[in-house]
């Protein structure tokens, strides 16, 4: 499939989405979105996939925010319907997916570019990265995601200070605050993401899809997490990579999960 705004690459289980708009710093338009959630809904779908990465093109930007020139004059119902739509196109949706998503954050991720870092299952960042929600300096609040998800990460007051002052944070400081797991060098970044990236490979990709799904379910509201678990963990009893696992386990040998 091809793309005019990503590029997408395989190899050994894993493949990479790469946001491609550097003259625009990575924004995304509605175009980008759409084709964000193809590329994601085709790796999704795709058995060889294990693991998801989804990174930024040149060194400046992850994404730099959202495409403003696309709703600066739209309507009370055209707003909700941008966020809407967006949070069910592509940040919802990334939340969900049942492969792992990591954030390679290579540069600035701000507005909807940190909405989308935070949407994906964890985050490693070069030490030239920069995040923030600076919405509210554009008369605006965060709209696909980030009012949840950052207080989730990073807690309420921390939040709340990042989305009210418009200010942006640095690697080390995101680092501390939780928001990613690891900061490393802008070469090294991707090779680290792969790294983790295999790590999770080795593992059951049926069983990471319950965790994902067990996980997510202490975040929504009205869902019971500990109830979702539960469920999560008997079903795995019925698959055959528990079957191997268990059987790889007590033979003292690696396993080989058929993914099923």
């Amino acid at each position: 499939m091809s793309y005019e705004n990503i590029l997408t690459a395989f190899e050994n289980n894993v493949t990479i989405i790469t946001i491609n708009r550097p003259t625009k710093l990575n924004a995304l338009n509605r175009a980008t979105i759409k084709e964000l959630h193809k590329a994601f809904k085709a790796a999704d779908e795709d058995q060889k996939t294990k693991v998801i990465i989804i990174t930024g093109s040149g060194e400046k930007a992850f994404v730099a925010g959202a495409d403003i020139s696309e709703f600066a004059d739209f309507s009370v119902s055209q707003g909700e319907k941008l966020a809407a739509e967006g949070q069910a196109l592509l940040f919802d949706f990334v939340a969900h997916l049942s492969t792992p998503v990591i954030a390679a954050v290579n540069g600035f991720a701000l507005g909807g570019g940190l909405e989308l870092a935070m949407a994906a299952h964890f985050r490693v960042a070069s030490d030239k990265a920069k995040m923030g929600l600076p919405e509210v300096s554009l008369g605006v609040i965060p709209g696909y995601g980030g009012t949840q998800r950052l207080p989730q990460l990073v807690g309420k007051g921390r939040a709340l200070e990042m989305i009210m002052t418009a200010g942006m944070i640095d690697a080390s400081q995101a680092l501390q605050y939780g928001l990613v797991n690891h900061v490393t060098t802008p070469e090294e970044l991707l090779p680290l993401a792969t790294k983790l990236a295999s790590k999770i490979t080795n593992n059951s990709s049926v069983a990471i899809a319950a965790a994902i799904a067990a996980v997510n379910a202490g975040y929504e509201d009205g869902e019971n997490g500990f109830d979702e678990e539960i469920t999560q963990f008997g079903k795995c009893f019925g698959t055959a990579d528990f079957q191997e696992g268990t059987q790889a386990f007590l033979q003292k040998r690696k396993a080989k999960f058929p993914g099923k």
